[in-house]
């Protein structure tokens, strides 16, 4: 076997070793927390996360980070997401991630716009700063949420093509370990649009009229929604439908 043919055996290996590693991850969290750590290794990068985004009510319903010393800077002075929920037009791969994915994708920011181009708008300054090169893994999830793996570097030099074909390669097994790490969780719930609408209004804190209103349905129309949501949660209030729905939910 040639030189190149046992580098490229070896780096197999490694796919199916994290892999392995996480299957056998038997943690509560979704998806299992070695598997960042091996996306890491695998790909050497400054730091990397996992995020699921419900965009209408800018909510985290998860997250999951590697050690990187300055989180807390991110997002401005205060570390707070006012700079990404502002400049969000101007981050075209965020864009991407949240468009409608039937199959996981991997894509980097490059793919979008240069380094320069993104170091010379705000979203970079008030909110990426100092990571200038992005690769990301987005997930299939429910409209108007996001569901993605991140790998940053500081570092201008954009990923290889090796490497993102490596991500490209990774891509649908992580998606099956995001699946499995959520069954055992806990079994997937599956809301209708109109349901999940509704709840989304219910976690912005608005009333049954007020709901009413922005969805141009009657009041009644809105409690039928909310009473079989909480049926199918299994919960029979607002505040613990919202927090049963947003770790869990699926759209049919």
């Amino acid at each position: 076997m040639t030189a190149t043919g046992t580098t490229a055996e070896a780096h197999l290996r490694r796919m199916a070793d994290i892999l392995d590693e996480a299957r056998h991850d038997l943690s509560d969290a979704v998806p299992p927390r070695s598997l960042l750590l091996g996306l890491q290794r695998l790909v050497p990068c400054d730091c990397a996360c996992f995020s699921e985004l419900d965009i209408p009510t800018r909510i985290h319903v998860n997250e999951q980070e590697t050690p990187y010393d300055n989180w807390g800077n991110m997002g401005g002075d205060d570390g707070s997401l006012d700079g990404y929920w502002r400049w969000r037009h101007q981050h075209l791969q965020c864009a991407w991630v949240a468009g409608p994915h039937s199959s996981p994708e991997a894509h980097q920011m490059t793919d979008f716009m240069s380094v320069r181009e993104l170091m010379n708008l705000p979203i970079y300054t008030e909110c990426l700063s100092p990571f200038k090169c992005i690769a990301a893994v987005a997930l299939p999830t429910a409209p108007n949420r996001t569901r993605v793996f991140q790998l940053l570097r500081e570092d201008p030099k954009p990923f290889t093509e090796h490497e993102m074909t490596t991500l490209r390669l990774m891509a649908p097994h992580l998606y099956t370990l995001y699946q499995e790490a959520a069954l055992r969780r806990g079994p997937r719930v599956r809301l209708t649009r109109r349901e999940l609408d509704v709840l989304r209004c219910v976690a912005r804190g608005l009333a049954t009229p007020q709901i009413a209103e922005q969805l141009v349905v009657s009041p009644s129309t809105v409690r039928k929604h909310l009473e079989n949501a909480f049926g199918k949660l299994g919960v029979s209030s607002r505040t613990a439908a919202v927090a049963r729905l947003f770790p869990e939910a699926e759209v049919l």
